[in-house]
């Protein structure tokens, strides 16, 4: 009795190696997104997911460790009861763009009126005036809290309509004047940084049971 249950146990720990030796070189051979989303669709009991990680908005321990190796490389974190693999598949540069504005609601003035506070804003941010005072007082949303401040974004990253038009019109000038008029929106927006290339990184995550 004790004999066959040796065995059982050594074939059950010999199938979990070999299995994860063969889950551990299935990875080795991923070179791409599209392989991983093959590798997710077929091992589907593995749970594999893809993630983005940016450096500056990821800053665990996990992300510094991967950012730290190249494409291809891979990290393994063990734990009594799975054990999860990170693979990096892609690893790029992407610009990041940050501006600040003010919004003007036209529903209750006429073009002509949204012009001419524009242009007093533009004339009062000439003067010297900081503009995210100017945002304070002018602008007609709750960003104005913020002194209109936009954060960092790029574009297709959950970017809005009024972030991709900022990347796509403006044409090198730090301030600058955008309008919507048929939803009577009117924008003041200025550059407050430079445009920054942040390294992102995609990393296919899966992990296997190991009892």
């Amino acid at each position: 009795m004790l004999k066959h249950l040796l065995y059982a146990i050594l074939f059950v720990s010999t199938t979990s190696s070999m299995a994860q030796n063969s889950i551990e070189k299935e990875l080795d051979s991923i070179q791409d997104e599209l392989q991983a989303t093959k590798f997710i669709e077929t091992h589907k009991s593995n749970k594999g997911q893809i993630y983005i990680f940016n450096k500056e908005k990821h800053k665990t321990q996990l992300a510094k460790d991967l950012f730290s190796m190249g494409k291809g490389g891979s990290k393994v974190i063990t734990t009594e009861i799975d054990k999860t693999h990170y693979k990096i598949i892609d690893k790029y540069e992407i610009p990041y763009h940050r501006y600040s504005y003010v919004y003007l609601d036209g529903r209750d003035k006429s073009v002509n009126e949204m012009k001419q506070l524009q242009s007093s804003i533009l004339a009062k941010y000439n003067e010297g005036f900081r503009f995210k005072d100017l945002a304070k007082q002018y602008s007609m949303d709750a960003n104005a809290n913020r002194g209109g401040d936009l954060g960092w974004f790029t574009k297709g990253k959950s970017s809005t309509e009024l972030q991709d038009t900022i990347i796509n019109e403006n044409d090198g000038k730090d301030i600058f004047t955008l309008d919507f008029p048929d939803k009577q929106a009117y924008y003041v927006v200025v550059r407050t940084h430079p445009t920054r290339f942040i390294e992102e990184i995609k990393v296919l995550q899966v992990t296997e049971t190991t009892r």
